[in-house]
């Protein structure tokens, strides 16, 4: 079979066995991130009154942060929408959830910012992580075969 056909429509994969835990999945994404990123935009020294860190001297840099983890929101979207054309947008949205616990981790490590900040990851991030891997591994075969 070529790559760039279309699956046997016989073939039942498992993007198509968990099209609606993945489209849940997404539009859940899509709500919290976009919740998220208005009520940072609209408080951005909210991590910092619950870590008791000082106010942040640039809050408009939160608020920015905030903005863009909104946007992502609207990609999740698009994503439930068509799960077949996802992969990309998935991919590039793990990414970030893996590398922002990354630089969160190096931030705790060298005791910049008090290990309560956690909660910024395990809320935006790693409880996203297997979902979004599982999405990822069923979308694949339907992400290659589009190359």
């Amino acid at each position: 079979m070529n790559h760039t056909e279309p699956l046997p429509s016989n073939t039942l994969t498992p993007l198509v066995q968990r099209r609606r835990f993945h489209r849940w999945l997404f539009i859940a994404a899509g709500i919290y991130n976009i919740l998220w990123g208005l009520y940072a935009a609209w408080d951005p020294q909210w991590l910092f009154r619950f870590a008791e860190m000082p106010p942040l001297n640039h809050a408009p840099i939160f608020a920015s942060l905030g903005m863009v983890v909104g946007l992502y929101g609207i990609l999740y979207f698009e994503i439930a929408r068509v799960p077949e054309r996802g992969w990309l947008l998935a991919a590039v949205g793990l990414t970030g959830k893996i590398l922002g616990p990354i630089g969160l981790f190096v931030l705790i490590w060298q005791s910049t910012w008090p290990p309560a900040t956690i909660i910024l990851c395990l809320t935006n991030d790693i409880i996203w992580w297997i979902p979004f891997s599982l999405y990822l591994k069923d979308s694949w075969p339907h992400f290659r075969r589009s190359l």
